[in-house]
């Protein structure tokens, strides 16, 4: 996964001896908005919805990513996801994710990458939603 791209073989020995395997069936919510949040998950097969209430965020699947943020901090989960099919995950949680930074600086380096990547992303969506308001003004003047 995008995290772990850079990150030299015998490291990810390291970090396969952190993963704890979790598995959610289809419908089950995986955390909650406002949950505490202190773990990363990797989706190894399956797909998940990220929401915020009503307002659907995203659909993830195989490789991707989520809950990276709290392994940065302990601030409540922005968003909640929830299993659409039967999902299998690894979860990295926070305190062994820090004791592994303290030995592999390389990995702090893959995290920051991929949360420059969502923020890039982020930013050019409220670009894009401007544009839109923008436009629709124009339209209604």
């Amino acid at each position: 996964v995008s995290i772990f791209g850079r990150t030299p073989e015998d490291v990810l020995v390291d970090v396969a001896a952190l993963l704890e395997e979790v598995d959610a069936p289809a419908g089950e919510l995986i955390f909650g908005k406002g949950d505490p949040g202190d773990s990363l998950y990797i989706i190894v097969g399956g797909k998940v919805r990220v929401d915020d209430g009503e307002q659907l965020l995203n659909y993830l699947g195989e490789r991707d990513l989520f809950g990276e943020m709290a392994l940065l901090d302990v601030e409540p989960r922005s968003a909640s996801v929830t299993a659409v099919e039967p999902t299998h995950l690894l979860r990295l949680d926070q305190a062994p994710f820090y004791e592994l930074l303290d030995d592999r600086p390389e990995i702090g380096t893959g995290l920051v990458r991929v949360l420059s990547q969502h923020l890039r992303a982020r930013v050019r969506d409220v670009a894009s939603l401007s544009a839109q308001v923008r436009q629709l003004s124009e339209e209604r003047a």
